[in-house]
Parts: C-alpha cells; structure tokens; sequence
C-alpha cells in the first residue's frame, strides 16, 4: 500500500507540474492550448535520450527537456501571434495530431510506437535519487520552484500584462502592451516547465511512448486546469488531485467492470466540466471575475 501511495503522489506532483505551466496559457494569458501533451512529450524524449547517451542526472534532463520544449515551442507561438479563440483552439489540435504522427514515426529520436526502454536510474549530482521516497521529493521540490516562480511572476509587471491580455487583448494593445512579445514568451515559459515534468516523467516511469502524449493526455491536463481553477496556484493541484484519485476510486467500485472504467471516467471529466461551467465557472479553487 505504502509503494501504491507514493506511486500516485509522484505522478500527481508530475502532473501537478504539467498543470501549473498550463495554467500559465489559460489562466493568465487566455490562451486556450490542447497540444500541451506535445511539448510534456518532447521533454520525456529529450530528458531520456540525456540519459541514456550522457548522464542520467535529474537536473541535466529537466534542463536539456526543457530547452527543447521552448524552442519547439515557437511552432505554438506563432499562431496564437496570429489567432486567438476558437481559431487558437483549432491550431494547437493541428499541433496535437502532427507531433504524435511524428513522435510514432522518428524511430531514431522516440523509438517509434515501441518508445524509449532501459532509462537508467536517475541521480542528481552524483547521488542515487532513484528510491520510492528520494524521488518523490525531488519532484516536489521541483513543483515548489515552479508554484514560487510562477507567483513571482504574476505578481509583477509581467502577471499583471498577461492578465490584461487574457481580459481584452485590444485595450492592452491600445495601453501601449506589446501583445506579440508577451504571448510568446508565455507560451515559451508554458512549454518549457511541461518539458521540465517530461523529463521528470520519463525517470519515473524507466520508459517512455506516444501513448503518453496524445490528445487525450492534452485534454486531462486541460480539465485538471479547468475543474481546479484557472488564474490561482492552488486550483490546478486540487484538479489534479481530483482527476488522478478518480481511477482509483473507481476501481473500488464493484458494479463497474474493469474493461468499462476508462469510459466511466471521460464521462465524468466532461459532465463535471459541463457542470462547472454553469454553476462555478471559475473552477473548485478559482476566483470569481469579480476578485481577481
């Protein structure tokens, strides 16, 4: 039981991370993305590939992952320059669907659909970080530099220019904001902490496939955001949390067949975000339009 409850407290504190940067795109920026699973793919491949033909240290990975995932970013940068709303939606699925072609296909750099296999136990520095526990702290206290960071950020000049797009990207545009510049560089910082729980991940889980990073994976992510709370740091963990017991606590249930679980539980993640969407539209943690 003890290894079952630290296994899900390491991927929630993973995903934890995922929905943090997230937030970043829909929470502060109103950037509508569902292609996030794509750049947490992109950090899991460079993260692994570091490890296995350098070093298999946590903070090199979490690097060289997160470099990759903000320079590939750009190919989600440019559109949302050019687009915004549904249009910006569309574009990012078109992302979506290309990068889990091409992470099927690159079997030189992804391993094809047979992925990743024989990641080597990680360390940091030097030190063995590979037990149950040691890692468990390694990624929280990563995911705390992240919620430190992303608070800092917000609460300055840069926060309060996100916010002011995310509300009427135009009056910001007209207030003298340089929209172009700040949408990307959120996206890039967006992008960059998901390749930063990729690497993260692929330690973890000792291999890595695109069955990792497809759409669905996209969507999760963006419903922990959504049912938690957009534009606050506690609302992503406490989707997270919600969304990653929900398995868990399905599997308990003697009525629902085995084979039947994963239906069950996509048809909670829409009616629950139908739901909040009427009566708490700004999520379980979120603040009202009003408060922010």
């Amino acid at each position: 039981m003890t290894a079952y409850l630290l296994n899900l407290a390491t991927l929630a504190t993973i995903f934890g991370i995922l929905a943090a940067s997230l937030n970043l795109l829909i929470g502060y920026a109103g950037i509508f993305s569902v292609a996030h699973a794509v750049f947490f793919g992109l950090g899991a491949y460079a993260g692994a590939q570091v490890a296995m033909l350098l070093v298999p240290d946590v903070l090199l990975a979490c690097l060289a992952g997160g470099a990759v995932a903000a320079l590939l970013s750009l190919g989600l940068a440019l559109p949302a320059l050019r687009v915004r709303g549904e249009y910006f939606v569309a574009a990012s699925l078109g992302l979506q669907m290309m990068a889990v072609t091409v992470f099927s296909e690159a079997h030189a750099l992804t391993g094809g659909h047979g992925g990743l296999v024989g990641i080597p136990l990680p360390t940091l520095l030097g030190f063995d970080v590979s037990a149950q526990g040691v890692f468990l702290t390694v990624c929280l206290a990563v995911l705390a530099l992240i919620l430190l960071a992303i608070r800092m950020l917000m609460r300055g000049s840069f926060g309060r220019s996100l916010m002011a797009i995310r509300d009427s990207e135009s009056a910001a545009e007209a207030f003298g904001k340089d929209v172009r510049q700040l949408k990307t560089l959120v996206v890039v910082l967006g992008c960059a902490l998901a390749g930063v729980g990729g690497a993260l991940f692929s330690f973890y889980m000792m291999f890595v496939n695109v069955e990792s990073f497809t759409l669905e994976q996209s969507i999760l992510i963006m419903a922990m955001v959504i049912i938690g709370g957009t534009a606050t740091l506690a609302g992503p963990l406490v989707g997270v949390l919600l969304l990653l017991l929900l398995p868990a606590a399905l599997s308990f249930l003697p009525f629902i067949p085995p084979t039947q679980i994963g239906a069950v539980q996509q048809f909670i993640y829409g009616l629950a975000m139908a739901l909040l969407m009427i009566f708490r539209p700004a999520g379980i943690a979120g603040q009202s339009a009003g408060r922010r």
